[in-house]
């Protein structure tokens, strides 16, 4: 997780992200840091570890409590670099050599030269991977292209669930990992976003074929960050399922019961980085698959 030092209204990623409301931005970045803050206390303290790696004021960096869009790290001691629809975000793999520094890497896989051919692929952002499987959901949006995706996969294994989201006015949906979650057993996903029926079916079969119990949510909840949610497992082996106080409190009932079948439920409030950033708790935690260095 990268603590935010210069945290704020994107300009440049606001044309996409429909999520993003401009609103007041005196003590934006203060509570922005309380929230951060706040969050990495509430996963400790339930057993999870987590390395935080502060922003530098050098080069600006207004989404860089986002890191699971720009980089990925997988099983095989493979990391996996993101081409950036937005300048400004490129400069947040400024902080990757304290992060080379810190894990036994053994294989850099880089696509950000696709940002050359206006070409992007927002790390796990744009796609939500079940790692089990070797499957990549994915929604085609100017910040996921299929070009890119293909790369992804040829060099991973994984094969590709490509399909289209849109929101309630029809624009498509800018990262696939606000209109779904999955978790080992269970898949969170807003089924309405997905406009075309032939894809909404490959979607659901690919989900049922995996062994996942579908857990549908509405664009109400998917606006509240219910589908930004990530299953963690903490150092006694128990899985968790981490989302904002947001995304909670928009659950109902009979969607808290199944979800805590599978996992227990953690939450922040995270509203000021939900506001002006247009993203919420999964997109804060990129997590890492790699051993730790050992002197």
């Amino acid at each position: 997780m990268i603590r935010p030092i210069n945290f704020g209204f994107n300009e440049q990623t606001a044309a996409s992200n429909a999520f993003q409301k401009n609103g007041a931005q005196a003590e934006v970045q203060q509570n922005a840091l309380q929230e951060f803050d706040a969050f990495v206390k509430i996963l400790r303290q339930n057993g999870v570890q987590v390395m935080v790696i502060d922003d530098t004021p050098e080069l600006h960096t207004p989404d860089s409590v986002f890191p699971n869009n720009w980089i990925s790290f997988h099983e095989n001691g493979s990391v996996v670099l993101y081409p950036m629809q937005a300048e400004n975000r490129r400069l947040e793999r400024k902080v990757f050599g304290a992060i080379k520094e810190a894990f036994a890497i053994n294989r850099v896989f880089d696509l950000t030269h696709f940002e050359q051919q206006n070409q992007f692929l927002e790390g796990t952002g744009s796609m939500v991977l079940d790692r089990k499987y070797k499957l990549a959901y994915a929604s085609l949006s100017p910040r996921t292209n299929e070009v890119v995706l293909a790369e992804f996969c040829r060099l991973s294994g994984y094969r590709s669930i490509l399909f289209h989201a849109e929101d309630e006015t029809g624009k498509a949906i800018y990262h696939t990992n606000v209109l779904m979650a999955l978790g080992d057993h269970f898949a969170v996903i807003c089924l309405d976003s997905i406009p075309n029926n032939t894809e909404k079916s490959m979607v659901k079969t690919a989900l049922q074929q995996s062994g996942k119990e579908i857990i549908e949510i509405d664009f109400g909840q998917m606006n509240a960050f219910a589908g930004n949610m990530l299953q963690l497992e903490n150092n006694a082996g128990e899985s968790l399922l981490a989302m904002s106080e947001t995304a909670f409190l928009s659950l109902k009932e009979a969607q808290i019961k199944t979800l805590e079948k599978f996992c227990r439920l953690i939450y922040s409030p995270l509203n000021t980085i939900e506001t002006n950033g247009g993203g919420s708790a999964r997109c804060m935690m990129a997590e890492v698959f790699l051993p730790v260095k050992t002197v």
